[in-house]
């Protein structure tokens, strides 16, 4: 029997969701995939399931007969409900259940997991409307990186906490990094040579390095260029220049197209190609100087192949599809 990957079942439920149609999500699945597509029922039981669970595609199996009685799964429950990060030992010691038929019933019965807390931006229902009619081809993401040669590498979307004292990385040697993302190459990395970049320099970066490759590239003038909402894209010289080079065509804060807030997930830059340099670049021995480290980070965007590029675009794809189909939530747990 043939197997489906998450990203092909969560693309049917979205055509599904489109259509209301199973035959019409099997003709888009033969276009897209060119391999045969699941059956109409097995589409029908996928956009059911997610409609009933709104966090799966997988088909749900029947729950088992139950092991232990009705008053010992409700006891459980009443005590975890009282204090959901209790763990099941504790659960052991107040309510004298084994904690091994506590993991079970939260399993078996309540289907409850534990969760590891992953920190995200808070998304209000207008940033979600937005998120979700924000899905366009032929975009150009961009976005900066900052690159510490202590090994830290930070962005306005990262956060770091640690036992580090965060002078000794506020203070070390840096460089301010540009790249911008196609479908089909990586435009840098570009150099600041300011600590701190100014609207000023972003400007002179756009009109001297990117504007002209994009021009080459981009004959028939299709390309949308995306910049997120930080300070120096923000300056009216920036946006007046970018209205004058994209004429309702870039993406960003006070654009023609709003960039959704509180989404890196949305842009394969953060999703992809910061963490794919920053593995490259800082492999013992540490560079010792941003002399040391800039090479470093040149060559580790140089091994962006095509095939990665094909492949993040398919995964961004998919990010966009999950971002529509639980209207503009965020796509990482």
């Amino acid at each position: 029997m043939a197997t489906f990957t998450g990203a092909e079942r969560a693309r049917c439920v979205f055509w599904f969701e489109e259509t209301k149609s199973a035959t019409q999500v099997q003709r888009k699945f033969r276009t897209q995939y060119r391999m045969e597509p699941p059956s109409r029922p097995t589409i029908c039981s996928w956009h059911k399931n997610f409609v009933q669970t709104r966090c799966s595609v997988r088909h749900a199996k029947p729950p088992g007969r139950p092991r232990v009685s009705d008053a010992t799964v409700e006891q459980i429950r009443d005590s975890l409900v009282r204090s959901p990060r209790k763990s099941t030992r504790r659960a052991f010691r107040e309510t004298g259940i084994p904690n091994v038929t506590v993991w079970r019933v939260l399993r078996k019965c309540l289907h409850l997991k534990a969760y590891k807390l992953s920190i995200v931006q808070h998304l209000t229902d207008a940033d979600k409307v937005v998120r979700k009619e924000f899905c366009l081809d032929s975009v150009i993401f961009s976005n900066e990186s900052r690159f510490h040669v202590s090994g830290k590498v930070n962005n306005h979307n990262c956060r770091i906490l640690g036992s580090e004292n965060p002078q000794h990385v506020r203070d070390s040697p840096k460089v301010n990094v540009f790249c911008a993302l196609s479908k089909e190459r990586v435009y840098g990395p570009f150099f600041f040579m300011e600590t701190t970049i100014t609207g000023s320099a972003y400007l002179d970066m756009l009109q001297e390095y990117l504007i002209p490759q994009l021009d080459e590239d981009d004959q028939e003038g299709r390309i949308h260029f995306q910049q997120d909402g930080a300070p120096p894209h923000y300056l009216g010289e920036v946006r007046e220049y970018l209205n004058t080079r994209f004429p309702g065509r870039w993406i960003g804060r006070a654009a023609p197209i709003a960039w959704p807030p509180c989404s890196p997930d949305l842009t394969p830059l953060d999703s992809f190609l910061w963490r794919f340099v920053k593995d490259g670049v800082f492999v013992p021995p540490l560079p010792a100087s941003v002399v040391e480290l800039r090479p470093r980070i040149t060559a580790s965007v140089a091994e962006v192949t095509p095939e990665m590029l094909r492949s993040v675009w398919q995964e961004t794809d998919y990010r966009w599809d999950v971002c529509r189909i639980t209207n503009g939530s965020h796509t990482e747990p």
